[in-house]
């Protein structure tokens, strides 16, 4: 059996999960980054799949979405997981689990699970913690077993919190600019996963294409890029009371 992680991981956090699911299985296993994810690609139905994605505002980041279209999935069995910083992921799974269906993909595990903030650090400070972890590998290994040992359910049918028509996609309205630390590297704007920084111009940002993920303020190697800190403390308070109360992993898998 092989393993293919695919991920989209702006600020590490959604990689930092993977990274403890993954080693848990002891096979082969590919690592994919779904903003590279530009051609076809076709998985072998004995193949197994992670896909794991972060939490923008309850919704699965909307770039993703035309990016796993371009999966054949063939049947492999698939585990999905949203990462979100302590707040909510509302229809983020439910959103994903159609994404990878259409794709032909056979979802038969999700996880919700916390690590810290991608914008207000803060919130979700230090998680995964030791407890977290051992929550992660505890599902990572029922997951395998299940697979190993074929005892997934032929009509098994993976049920997850979330509704349809999905909520309406926003998130907080935070577009990083550079200041004058900003060196013209241009690596922001090679790696924009939306196109929001003009490579002939990094130091700019279009607000209206951005999706604040964060990429660019966690990459840039003179720590240039940053959100207006005015309207950051303002995001801050608004979230306060949503965020600051320790929030639980949630697991969904078949009884078995």
């Amino acid at each position: 059996m092989k393993i293919n992680a695919l991920f989209f991981s702006p600020t590490g956090g959604t990689k930092q999960v993977l990274d403890i699911l993954c080693p848990v299985w002891d096979c082969e296993k590919t690592y994919i980054d779904l903003c590279s994810l530009d051609t076809d690609i076709s998985f072998d139905p004995t193949d197994a799949c992670m896909i794991a994605v972060p939490s923008f505002g309850g919704r699965v980041p909307k770039f993703l979405i035309s990016k796993l279209k371009r999966i054949h999935g063939n049947g492999a069995k698939t585990v999905l997981v949203a990462v979100y910083g302590n707040r909510a992921y509302e229809d983020t799974l439910l959103e994903l689990k159609d994404a990878a269906e259409a794709s032909d993909l056979s979802c038969f595990g999700a996880a919700a699970a916390i690590a810290r903030h991608s914008i207000i650090p803060k919130y979700g400070a230090g998680r995964p913690d030791d407890s977290d972890i051992r929550e992660l590998q505890r599902f990572s290994a029922r997951c395998r077993d299940i697979l190993e040992k074929g005892s997934l359910p032929a009509t098994y049918s993976l049920a997850l919190p979330g509704n349809r028509p999905y909520r309406p996609y926003a998130t907080l309205p935070l577009a990083p600019s550079a200041g004058k630390n900003c060196s013209g590297c241009g690596l922001c704007a090679e790696r924009c996963p939306v196109g929001a920084i003009p490579a002939d111009n990094p130091q700019r940002c279009n607000k209206e294409t951005c999706i604040s993920c964060m990429q660019c303020v966690s990459l840039c190697p003179e720590k240039a890029r940053r959100v207006n800190p005015a309207i950051l403390k303002a995001a801050e308070l608004k979230l306060k009371k949503v965020c600051s109360e320790r929030k639980a992993n949630e697991f969904f898998l078949p009884a078995i």
